[in-house]
């Protein structure tokens, strides 16, 4: 490597330079190498998985995605690391990979620009769960320990005119060389990225430095810039003038609730008896907007549906909490989890997560409904948005007395528990969340100043285990069903069908019509009797069956 690297005009050459046994050029295709093999354990595992090596021409693809991804990080890390910053910067960047290695390689969690959202935008309980000591151990043999060597070993030191120009051959002669392999190996590298380019997303730490840098771009002017109003024209429809009682909608937004284990969806085990028993609608076919709190939360509030979402449209335009203000229906938001990503920016607001030592379970989101709570002969929209079943510590999302399924993993690290004991604790978090649902919907039948509804929609879904994937958050384009589909459930008191025409019995026949995310705006709008251009029949599961008001 050192004849190659001088001959390519990389070793010093000028009176008094000071000898030693790397350069930086040395040090980065090093630690690239070192990214390549022991870095990228989850990109290995997918892209050559099921392959078989019998003979030469099988090792092609192996060999031909080793140059390309060492090559890659090559240019990557010669374009950060120069001069005397050059060691800080590749230490830097070993340090960072190796919580990423982490988790692409145990969860198969790709690292895109909506990840790094998610974990950037994340509490510190949150985060805090996240640590265990299989990551820090990780942690410590592939990130501390290159790092620490990368710091130690000595470096020629180069007058800079000199280091420029190595520093352009090295780029040119590495971008040439990695030209060249995809080129050669075409016909074995084209099938793999046409028809699986997220992969690159799994590629450490190469993603997590694009990511980062597309996020942050992204996001540039967001939080500065004014939000442009939606449903500008929102007024109360005609039958306003004939409720007898203030109209209450609390909408739930689930956390991590998927509808494979939803125990009205006919799913082997009863995770939802208190829901059946409360007479709701359940619907069967829900898909979510993103397979992320960062992404699903913004686009159901959202009246533009997935096909038109950015975060940056979400972002920069009113949510439907702010047309519902404007209505002069008060809103509320009640928080256990991480925020409402600026969902409820300006309005109401209670973070109740913080009211616990440890963090709280979701039985706190019932302050929400006390009596003082709800706006005496005001119509009100509440939001209770859970901590749900957010991974990977499902254990702590119920009380222990309510693991009806037993044995259930009690540990972070999900390589200690088997995948029926991670399955069980799931799905006693689900059972718990039916059960909060129970006694909100028990709250609000006592109640007796307004006509009352609720509505369940989890956010997005998670997977247990399938194809080897656990948690969410993989890009939608190639997310599995089992992080898309989400259970959505729907109770109205009498009074409240009654006063807005929703005949129970035709929306009951419906419940099983494709839905999603993009019809919770419209739909809440059709189901307090909101008139706006911005309205999209289509889109409100209510519609068809809204008749006669009594």
């Amino acid at each position: 490597m050192q004849t190659l690297l001088a001959r390519l005009a990389l070793a010093p050459r000028w009176p008094g330079a000071q000898p030693g046994p790397y350069t930086a050029e040395q040090l980065i295709v090093l630690s690239s190498l070192y990214c390549c093999i022991f870095l990228n354990n989850g990109f290995w595992r997918l892209a050559l998985g099921g392959a078989t090596l019998a003979g030469l021409r099988d090792w092609l693809l192996p060999a031909a995605l080793f140059a390309v991804v060492t090559a890659a990080h090559c240019l990557l890390f010669g374009m950060l690391a120069a001069g005397r910053a050059a060691r800080p910067v590749l230490a830097l960047l070993l340090l960072a990979a190796a919580p990423v290695s982490y988790f692409t390689s145990r969860y198969t969690v790709y690292v895109d620009p909506a990840m790094v959202g998610n974990v950037l935008h994340t509490d510190v309980r949150e985060a805090s769960e996240w640590f265990n000591a299989g990551l820090l151990w990780h942690v410590a043999w592939a990130g501390m320990l290159p790092a620490t060597c990368v710091l130690a070993v000595p470096m020629r030191r180069r007058p800079w005119r000199e280091a420029c120009r190595a520093r352009i051959v090295f780029l040119a002669v590495v971008l040439a060389a990695g030209g060249a392999i995809v080129l050669l190996a075409a016909r074995e590298l084209a099938p793999l990225v046409r028809n699986h380019p997220q992969l690159r997303y799994l590629v450490t730490p190469g993603n997590l430095v694009t990511s980062a840098l597309r996020h942050a771009t992204a996001r540039t002017g967001m939080d500065d810039a004014p939000r442009h109003p939606v449903a500008p024209d929102i007024a109360r429809g005609a039958a306003w003038a004939s409720f007898d009682k203030p109209l209450l909608l609390v909408i739930v937004v689930g956390e991590t609730a998927r509808a494979a284990n939803w125990g009205l969806n006919g799913y082997r085990r009863d995770t939802t008896p208190h829901l059946a028993a409360a007479g709701g609608i359940n619907f069967t076919d829900v898909t979510s907007c993103g397979t992320s709190t960062e992404v699903s939360l913004r686009c159901m509030f959202a009246p533009f549906g997935r096909a038109g979402y950015s975060e940056r449209r979400a972002r920069t335009h009113e949510s439907l909490l702010h047309v519902l203000e404007r209505a002069a229906i008060p809103t509320a938001w009640f928080d256990n989890q991480s925020g409402c990503k600026g969902v409820c920016a300006g309005l109401a607001q209670h973070h109740l997560a913080q009211s616990c030592p440890g963090g709280c379970l979701d039985e706190v989101l019932l302050q929400g409904l006390a009596p003082h709570r709800l706006a005496a002969g005001r119509p009100q929209v509440i939001v209770l948005h859970q901590i749900g079943n957010h991974g990977p510590a499902y254990f702590r999302r119920y009380p222990e007395r309510m693991g009806r399924f037993q044995p259930a993993c009690a540990n972070e690290d999900f390589g200690h528990c088997t995948r029926e004991e991670i399955v069980n604790a799931y799905d006693n978090a689900l059972a718990y969340t039916d059960h909060v649902l129970g006694r909100a919907i028990a709250a609000l039948r006592e109640q007796r100043t307004h006509h009352a509804a609720l509505l369940y929609l989890s956010d997005h879904g998670e997977s247990l285990g399938e194809k080897g994937l656990y948690l969410h958050g993989m890009p939608y384009a190639i997310a599995p069903a089992e992080q898309t589909r989400v259970p959505m459930y729907l109770w109205l008191s009498d009074g409240f069908a009654a006063r807005t025409g929703i005949d129970m019995a035709c929306l009951r026949r419906q419940a099983g019509a494709p839905r999603s995310h993009d019809d919770l705006f419209h739909s809440i709008l059709g189901m307090l009797h909101l008139a706006t251009r911005d309205y999209r029949r289509a889109n409100d599961f209510t519609a068809a069956c809204r008749g006669g008001i009594r």
